[in-house]
């Protein structure tokens, strides 16, 4: 029997997104705090075989071409910088919504780069996983570690990984896909301007719940306007979100569609979950926690 090794591929949660502007070159530059839910997708490797990649679950007809799967991107691109390590054959449970907000196609590059690692005896802290990781996608570096923390600029700037409470959630995508590039689009920021939205609240490595959500809260997404003009169902979301019991922030994760409410329990959430799914059954509807 094959030895196979696996890894979880979370939802990555922005309980922030500024965005503070657009380089000359048109790239975004963002700030954003960041968190991962305990779920997502999994991915497996049988380590030494021909690189492949097969696919499988409830979101899997959604993930487009095979060829074009950021896994298979971030294992070229591990093969790039060690060129005598082993790849292999990967096997994804496709769970996450896709073109969703919460970057499912960037945690299974991010878990693709965790399970090559492994396989070739690899740290985690080497440089040539990090540049694997920048290559293959904005938001894979963040990914990577699968813990909350800061990230600046185009995704390539991370700050230390933070231990705040975890955070009791709901997750909730209404099944439109947005696309990022058409929500900036619609921002219509020139290249070589700043926004001057306002600066992001201070976020400590330790901090009390109640600390956190008072900062969430004078945090925002700058992307969610602009996603609403587009998608008008993540206005509807977000309102139903807001008026859970229980609620203390809801928000849009991302350039959207997905959106997410932190709550003070798993109880309230359980219920908030409930009620949704009764009214909206076609939504996808999750419970998490995030850390």
């Amino acid at each position: 029997m094959p030895h196979v090794l696996t890894e979880r591929a979370p939802a990555k949660i922005n309980l922030t997104l500024h965005v503070l502007g657009r380089r000359a070159d048109g790239w975004h530059m963002l700030e954003s705090l960041v968190a991962f839910s305990r779920s997502g997708d999994a991915l497996s490797l049988v380590a030494g075989e021909p690189l492949a990649l097969s696919i499988e679950g409830p979101t899997a007809p959604a993930s487009g071409a095979l060829d074009d799967n950021l896994v298979l991107r971030a294992a070229r691109n591990f093969a790039k910088h060690y060129a005598d390590a082993k790849l292999g054959a990967f096997h994804l449970v496709k769970r996450l919504p896709v073109a969703a907000g919460i970057g499912g196609g960037s945690s299974d590059a991010a878990a693709a780069l965790r399970l090559l690692a492994r396989a070739n005896g690899i740290s985690l802290m080497d440089m040539g996983l990090s540049e694997a990781a920048r290559e293959t996608g904005a938001d894979v570096p963040v990914c990577l570690a699968r813990r909350a923390r800061m990230m600046r600029g185009v995704g390539e700037d991370l700050g230390p990984l933070l231990a705040f409470p975890p955070l009791i959630g709901l997750i909730v995508n209404p099944g439109e896909p947005l696309e990022t590039k058409s929500v900036f689009a619609t921002m219509n920021i020139a290249p070589g301007a700043e926004t001057g939205f306002g600066a992001h609240p201070t976020v400590s490595a330790v901090m009390p719940a109640e600390g956190l959500i008072a900062a969430l809260r004078k945090g925002r997404n700058d992307m969610e306007a602009a996603a609403c003009r587009l998608a008008p169902i993540i206005g509807d979301v977000l309102a139903i979100l807001s008026a859970a019991p229980g609620c203390r922030l809801a928000r849009m994760s991302g350039s959207g569609a997905t959106c997410f409410a932190l709550f003070k329990d798993c109880r309230t959430a359980a219920r908030a979950k409930k009620a949704i799914l009764r009214a909206h059954p076609a939504w996808w509807v999750k419970t998490c926690v995030l850390n």
